[in-house]
């Protein structure tokens, strides 16, 4: 049965954590565009294609930002029932700390159970339209930019150079364009004055060029005869294609396979494949070898010695082996050799890619738990935190949940490192952060029963007062006789 306490709980814990969570995500929203901003700025996108772009991001964020999230507003909540004495209010009334924090222990687990869910649903799609995304923009070219007395090479096969442009921004002077054939000599126009415009479409970028001249030599670049043209103008009407600035959309299939895009399910039927491949690629390296290795085929006959045959000396090749017939066997034995060698490293090779991949969803996998169980995790470090510094609003709190939340993203982001490198096995390195953080919430709950004063300054001020005074007292009277 839901109690008064518990409604006054929850009700203080929803708009912290509301408010925080949105927060969050905008700042590791914020977050990817400055890491993409090189690649973003320029090329002319618009409004839609943006929209889209922050879509995706705030989704495949939800998963980091929900563990932040609940580690602030549960410092904030408890903090604020501590400042306002209420904390005090309750446990005077025989309440434990345990008891009051079951409501939002609850609403955590449930939030996990949701993060979860969003993380094996939701997070694939969005990872898998944002990769497709990413590729187009990136792989955009900037968006046309003219600048005077700069040579502009964007457009392929032509480089064009305008002197002067005028306020409209379509009247230019002193154009010179070169157009890159690749014959004897690049050919190329001059003109005095122009006009400069986009057509309707946006597919080609018009000139209008007046009082000018074009240059044109045909002819072979390898020699023999050929042809100067001059033709000079009054009037010369060109277009260039713009085709290649445009976006290009491309299919989500090309980026289905990567484990990223995977759900629980998927990663299963993955890895079960990968691992089929491995045994596949061990009987098909053994199959190599055996024509190679002539007396592979005896190891069952041969395998156990008798007794007689374990003492007996062993003799030398050169003893069995005539000279002439020596170097034909060095020969062929190296041959063999080699072959064997090939063998092996491309065995090795192959199934060192498969180890690689294998690690790679083995480590989406775990990823799709330890974020969901790090709402858990982190609501635990966080309350009795909260109940701890009696601190609310986002001075304390937030200093707190920031240098909490580093840590967890610090050891999260080492652990990957090393499950992905082969450091550590998967397992460890995805939970380490929960391993570590665990006996930190552990012990944060148990100071928190106890009223500990282990973040009042005002302890530690009397605490050094009075061990300043201890040595103060001892140097004054070192033996500590009394007078």
């Amino acid at each position: 049965m839901i109690k008064k306490l518990d409604k006054l709980i929850v009700k203080a814990f929803i708009g912290p954590f509301v408010a925080t969570f949105l927060i969050s995500l905008f700042v590791l929203v914020l977050q990817f565009f400055w890491l993409y901003i090189d690649d973003l700025i320029g090329k002319g996108l618009d409004a839609l294609t943006i929209l889209r772009l922050i879509l995706y991001v705030a989704a495949s964020a939800v998963p980091l930002a929900l563990p932040l999230a609940l580690l602030l507003s549960s410092i904030m909540t408890f903090g604020n029932l501590g400042e306002s004495f209420e904390l005090v209010a309750i446990k005077s009334a025989g309440i434990p700390l345990l008891r009051f924090m079951m409501p939002l222990l609850i609403v955590s687990i449930f939030i996990s159970a949701v993060a979860f869910l969003f993380a094996n649903n939701i997070i694939p799609v969005a990872n898998l339209k944002l990769n497709a995304l990413k590729y187009d923009i990136i792989v955009t070219k900037p968006a046309l930019d003219i600048k005077e007395g700069v040579f502009y090479d964007k457009i392929e096969g032509f480089v064009i150079k305008v002197g002067k442009k005028e306020k409209d921004d379509s009247t230019i002077r002193n154009v010179v364009i070169y157009e890159k054939n690749y014959e004897a000599q690049d050919n190329f126009m001059i003109a005095e004055s122009g006009v400069m415009k986009v057509t309707p479409d946006k597919r080609f970028l018009e000139f209008i060029l007046r009082d000018g001249w074009k240059y044109q030599e045909n002819g072979g670049r390898f020699g023999g005869s050929s042809e100067f043209i001059r033709l000079g103008f009054k009037e010369y009407k060109t277009d260039f294609d713009l085709s290649s600035f445009k976006m290009n959309k491309s299919e989500d299939s090309l980026f289905k396979w990567d484990p990223k895009m995977l759900t629980v399910h998927q990663l299963n039927l993955s890895i079960d494949s990968i691992r089929q491949l491995n045994k596949t690629s061990i009987e098909k390296l053994k199959s190599q070898l055996q024509p190679a290795i002539i007396f592979y085929k005896y190891q069952d006959s041969t395998w156990n010695l008798p007794d007689s045959l374990k003492n007996k000396p062993i003799r030398k090749m050169e003893s069995i082996i005539p000279d002439s017939l020596m170097l034909q066997n060095y020969e062929k034995s190296l041959t063999v050799i080699n072959s064997i060698k090939g063998f092996i490293d491309l065995g090795t090779a192959e199934y060192a890619s498969t180890q690689d991949l294998l690690r790679k969803n083995w480590v989406e996998w775990n990823r799709k738990f330890t974020l969901s169980i790090a709402c858990i995790v982190l609501f635990i470090i966080g309350a009795p935190l909260g109940s701890i510094i009696r601190k609310g609003g986002l001075g304390s709190p937030l200093v707190f949940a920031v240098i909490f939340f580093v840590l967890f993203h610090l050891l999260n982001t080492f652990g990957e490192k090393f499950a992905r490198e082969g450091v550590t096995n998967v397992f460890t390195g995805m939970w380490l952060s929960t391993f570590a953080l665990i006996p930190v919430g552990i012990f944060l709950t148990s100071k928190a029963m106890r009223d500990s004063q282990l973040f009042n300054k005002e302890f530690y001020y009397r605490f050094f007062k009075n061990l300043k005074g201890i040595f103060k007292k001892n140097r004054q009277d070192p033996t500590g006789s009394k007078e």
